[in-house]
């Protein structure tokens, strides 16, 4: 399959949206060729057979040209297909769930020390959200593998290095290359593909090194480098607590789409600081339009304690420790003054953003951390009655970006427009589900709208899943696969049942 170019990509769903439309996407415009030398997904690709036969063929690359094989993922493959009886959704698993391995991770070793670049898909960046999403749901197996354990080991170190770079950076590049983005009114630098401020890009840094080394106990990741790039993190979510003024942070770029830069000439619009970090960008890239993003602030609680508990175990650094668990502390207790709000609708529930002057905005993004996502990312019991509240909110019509359509209902975002339901979203739903009629409904809703590719996209169109944004999304199809392995081991019965 040739790797379409950008004049063609809008056709792959009808021009029924814009590439300029998918802003951080526009990247893959100027690197089409660079695409192809590290494993693509489309490299010696097999298709699917038609949906009448049920022999369904793999749509992995061939075995030479993957970029990265896990023994432990291939056993692991082989026994959840096992347990599920339905071809075409084991198809999907197999394609999926290894897409990132496949596909996307670049591992090489430095000084005898493991280093992981990892890609998101069709563009050739990495970003610090999407490269821990991408390999979380191998943790489990790197105690079985460990040429696993050092690819996942090699991730942090890469993001250490990255966090160093720039802790106010999204998206870095592999070496000090430059790129599309270095005309933004910001402070670039070389080795940053992108420079949106996200307070979540730190947190999922330290989601992924924490939940390493309390999956392996190995605690070589916490370095000196890995200690100093801890107390930036602690003075960049200082800084924007905007306690002092609007921070050393700013970004513009001139562009048509509105979400795409930030007001304010690029600090964003006027905050109260009560003790909430501002986030310039949401985790979908959209510029926020209340700076104190909920779901965010929630998930740099749950990270400032576990960099404090790292802090107190491995490094023996009080000090960081203590700092840490004070402005978690200071973040905790402002999320309850001023994130549980009235919903006409739905009584207490959380807000996405608010501002500290009494504003809030009432609304959810399929992107993660998302209102939907906190119990996922462990910030909130899927018991809590205000986020069952909110959950009721945001999987509803009052949600602005909650579109129910002919092929399925779901959570999008401004990202890629209205009428675009993210198969992430439905994943989401089921991920922090306990109802088993519930998870069921939510994976034969993916199997029904992967627009017969075996993969999962970022975004389908309500009514006809044939139009579809980015073809090649290695975060959304290893949360698939994550969902269908937690369903094996926790509901075996629910696959059985598909």
């Amino acid at each position: 399959m040739q790797f379409l170019k950008t004049k063609d990509f809008s056709k792959l769903y009808n021009s029924t949206i814009t590439f300029d439309k998918m802003n951080r996407r526009k990247f893959i415009q100027t690197n089409t060729l660079s695409l192809i030398g590290v494993g693509t997904l489309l490299s010696g690709m097999s298709f699917p057979v038609p949906l009448g036969d049920k022999s369904y063929t793999s749509n992995r690359p061939p075995k030479s040209k993957r970029n990265f094989v896990s023994k432990a993922v291939e056993e692991t493959i082989g026994a959840v297909k096992k347990g599920i009886d339905n071809p075409k959704l084991a198809w999907m698993f197999e394609n999926c769930f290894p897409n990132t391995l496949d596909t996307t991770v670049q591992y090489e070793e430095q000084g005898g020390l493991p280093d992981t670049f990892v890609i998101t898909g069709d563009i050739p960046a990495m970003w610090l959200r999407d490269s821990t999403a991408q390999v979380w749901p191998y943790l489990p197996l790197i105690n079985k593998d460990d040429k696993l354990r050092k690819l996942i080991a090699g991730v942090v170190r890469r993001q250490t290095k990255c966090v160093l770079i720039d802790p106010y950076a999204n998206a870095f590049n592999k070496e000090a290359t430059g790129g599309h983005w270095q005309s933004d009114d910001t402070e670039m630098k070389l080795e940053l593909h992108e420079r949106k401020w996200e307070v979540d890009s730190l947190c999922y840094t330290i989601r992924l090194a924490y939940h390493y080394w309390k999956t392996s106990g190995d605690t070589s990741v916490f370095t000196s480098e890995w200690q100093e790039a801890m107390k930036l993190v602690l003075k960049t979510f200082k800084e924007q607590q905007r306690k002092g003024g609007d921070g050393p942070y700013k970004f513009m770029r001139e562009t048509p789409i509105q979400t795409d830069t930030m007001p304010g000439r690029g600090f964003g619009n006027p905050v109260v600081p009560v003790g909430l970090i501002a986030s310039a960008f949401r985790p979908s890239d959209d510029a926020t339009t209340y700076l104190f993003l909920v779901p965010s602030n929630f998930f740099a609680v749950v990270s400032l304690r576990q960099v404090a508990e790292i802090a107190t175990e491995v490094l023996g650094d009080g000090s960081l420790a203590r700092e840490c668990i004070a402005l978690a502390d200071e973040v905790e207790a402002a999320l309850k003054e001023y994130a549980i709000v009235e919903h006409l609708g739905y009584g207490n529930i959380y807000p996405f953003e608010v501002d500290g002057f009494g504003n809030k905005l009432f609304m959810d993004d399929a992107n993660v951390p998302s209102l939907l996502a906190l119990p996922y990312l462990g910030c909130v019991s899927e018991n809590d009655p205000i986020y069952q509240n909110t959950r009721d909110f945001v999987w509803s019509k009052d949600n602005p970006f909650f579109f129910e359509g002919k092929a399925a209902s779901g959570i999008g975002g401004p990202h890629v427009g209205m009428d675009m339901v993210w198969p992430m979203s439905i994943i989401m739903k089921a991920l922090t589900s306990e109802n088993d009629a519930e998870i069921t409904a939510c994976i034969k809703t993916l199997m029904d709208t992967d627009a017969e590719t075996g993969f999962m996209h970022e975004s389908f169109h309500k009514d006809d899943p044939k139009k579809f944004s980015r073809e090649w999304f290695a975060w959304a199809n290893t949360l698939f696969g994550e969902l269908i392995l937690k369903t094996f081991n926790e509901r075996p019965e629910v696959l059985k049942s598909i």
